[in-house]
């Protein structure tokens, strides 16, 4: 698959098959996630693999739709606004790079933002000042959804003098 249509193709999946995903593809895809645009190669995201204890706390309204893996990444804190920017920016970088790498191999992920609210960063044990970039469900896709339509990129842009 050409990486336009690995970009094109990636959906936020809903509904996960049980079959599980093995640790070495996982690895494999955070590695090639970890080559990510990131400031000054602070590299500042960390990820947290969440067991069945951990995620029964979480009470996600549909358990991350049966995904056989659940993970949060984080963006490490910085010592100015602006470099927490960049960190959150390159974690984004991250997990994009990841999800594009999982779905050439046909998985999936459901991307929760349920991680940032105080109460579930207590029970992830988010350390202060890190930022969660999100809490995914990671599997098989039971269904993918058709592509929603984008607004034409020409709409997007702005000439400066």
């Amino acid at each position: 698959m050409k990486i336009i249509e690995v970009i094109k193709s990636r959906r936020n999946i809903k509904q996960f098959k049980p079959a599980p995903i093995s640790e070495k593809n996982l690895l494999f895809w955070l590695e090639a996630a970890s080559y990510a645009p990131n400031h000054r190669m602070n590299e500042p995201w960390e990820l947290l693999f969440i067991g069945a204890e951990t995620r029964a706390k979480l009470n996600h309204k549909t358990d991350f739709g049966g995904a056989p893996v659940v993970l949060a990444v984080l963006s490490k804190s910085a010592p100015t606004s602006f470099e927490r920017d960049e960190n959150v920016m390159a974690a984004s970088c991250f997990v994009q790079n990841f999800l594009l790498a999982a779905n050439e191999e046909g998985v999936g992920a459901y991307w929760a933002s349920l991680g940032a609210s105080p109460h579930n960063r207590s029970i992830l044990g988010v350390p202060e000042g890190y930022d969660v970039i999100g809490v995914f469900g990671i599997g098989y896709p039971a269904e993918v959804p058709i592509a929603r339509p984008r607004t034409p990129i020409a709409s997007k842009i702005k000439y400066l003098p």
